[in-house]
């Protein structure tokens, strides 16, 4: 059993369920298939009797407008499926990517995408026990295991419920759900607050380097007004000048699809470059494409942006991400829709990748991005078109030196603090597991609040 469980008692007697990812389950359970104790079912909005629209989220099921889907008008919600309160909903066409997999409790009646699987309750069946078990099995990845394999693997209604369920006594149903929407409401609450402080943490190594790169490390220099807004005002010996003055450019290489192979030298793809980081991919060329394309191959510490991307709007990926080329990636191809920034002799190429950083410089990306509504673009003048303001190397190396010193220390206290999340994360799953598997006794848990409220009375 998982050290996060082992608190709680465990029930008296067990029996195996012949099921090797349930393992033994109570002896007073049964264990059934889950088409006795759900049905599926389908039924059409024909005539637009329901509008009130639901959408299975990672997050579980939600409310949404009708207007908010893009193009759809209401008339076409009436190829929806209706579901109603305690319904079980699943999204499993798609098992090769977690992501898009999804299971959800309804907590109204509502609409939602005919491609869903809905499965009803019958008499005698706790629905929240058992979103609980088959969340469980996503969390765990048995659909992956049952669905099959391929680019498209799938699971429908049918196979869905010849899936073996745990079942306890309905108290017990009711007993388990209550005990589990109160400890992962107490977890959920320390993620969150975990989630805040990486925010904040993030927020800080903004602020340390956007204050850095534009006043300096002495907070008694003499200022002057740089006479550009988000400069504001800057110390008296720098000198403000725009960017393109200080660097210089060249192109990833449009190399050809039908090139690619898998081994050789490493290609470097705009898509692989996101959060600050150059992710190794899979894609190689040939040997020979070094000594033919030496403008591409990539060298320690190169400072790569990517000129075509998603839009502003979707942070993690828009247009502009930024990376610093690692030991690791030493002498790899770059591809195209990438350029590649390297400082003059007037700056350090290790200050510029602070600049480059700076939420002010992310906003000047943001308002020359264009394109569709998938996918903006940036032209490489427009990313040179910025001023900024800088001072003698020795002052940029030491301050590139103070930075890499405060940003380390931050970086370490965020990753402490992922480490938790991931914990927590693990403790939820494993609890949850645990109880609607009977791994654990919570038949006489008691809700702290309710008996607080009792002694109280």
């Amino acid at each position: 059993m998982s050290k996060t469980v082992v608190k709680y008692q465990q029930y008296a007697e067990y029996k195996d369920s012949g099921v090797q990812w349930i393992g033994e389950i109570p002896q007073t359970w049964s264990f059934l298939r889950g088409k006795w104790k759900f049905r599926s079912l389908k039924e059409v909005n024909r005539n637009l009797q329901c509008m009130e629209r639901l959408a299975l989220t990672l997050n579980g099921v939600i409310e949404r407008s009708i207007d908010s889907d893009e193009g759809l008008q209401p008339a076409e919600f009436s190829g929806y499926q209706i579901f109603e309160k305690n319904d079980l909903v699943f999204k499993l066409i798609d098992l090769e990517n977690f992501k898009t997999s999804r299971v959800g409790l309804v907590f109204k009646r509502g609409i939602m995408s005919p491609a869903y699987i809905r499965l009803q309750p019958f008499k005698d069946t706790d629905s929240k026990f058992f979103y609980y078990f088959y969340f469980d099995l996503y969390l765990r990845g048995i659909y992956n295991q049952i669905g099959g394999q391929g680019v498209r693997s799938a699971l429908n209604a049918t196979d869905l419920l010849e899936i073996e369920v745990c079942v306890p006594t309905v108290s017990e149903q009711r007993k388990i759900a209550n005990f589990l929407d109160y400890e992962t409401a107490k977890i959920d609450s320390l993620i969150e607050k975990q989630q805040q402080l990486i925010q904040l943490l993030k927020e800080k190594r903004q602020a340390v380097i956007s204050h850095a790169v534009t006043k300096g490390l002495n907070p008694n220099v003499p200022m002057k007004d740089s006479g550009v807004e988000w400069l504001g005002e800057v110390p008296e010996h720098w000198n403000t000048l725009p960017l393109k003055l200080c660097v210089q450019t060249r192109k990833g290489v449009a190399f050809k699809a039908v090139d690619f192979c898998d081994a050789g030298i490493r290609v470097v793809k705009a898509s692989d470059i996101k959060q600050k980081t150059i992710r190794e991919s899979e894609t190689f060329l040939p040997n020979s494409y070094v000594n033919e394309f030496p403008k591409a191959v990539l060298h320690t510490d190169d400072l790569i942006l990517s000129t075509v991307g998603s839009t502003p709007d979707v942070k993690n990926s828009a247009v502009g991400q930024i990376g610093k080329v690692p030991q690791s990636l030493s002498g790899s191809l770059l591809n195209q829709n990438t350029v590649v920034f390297s400082s003059t002799e007037i700056l350090d190429q290790n200050f510029l990748y602070y600049l480059v950083q700076t939420n002010s410089y992310r906003d000047h990306l943001d308002l020359n991005a264009h394109g569709t509504a998938n996918q903006a673009s940036l032209n490489i003048s427009d990313m040179l078109n910025f001023m900024i303001s800088i001072p003698e190397l020795n002052e940029q190396v030491e301050i590139k030196n103070y930075l890499d010193k405060k940003i380390s220390k931050l970086e370490e206290l965020e990753l402490k603090i992922l480490a938790m999340s991931i914990s927590l994360n693990e403790r939820r799953t494993a609890l949850i597991s645990a109880a609607v598997t009977g791994k654990i006794d919570v038949r006489n848990w008691q809700n702290p609040t309710e008996a607080k409220m009792e002694f109280s009375a």
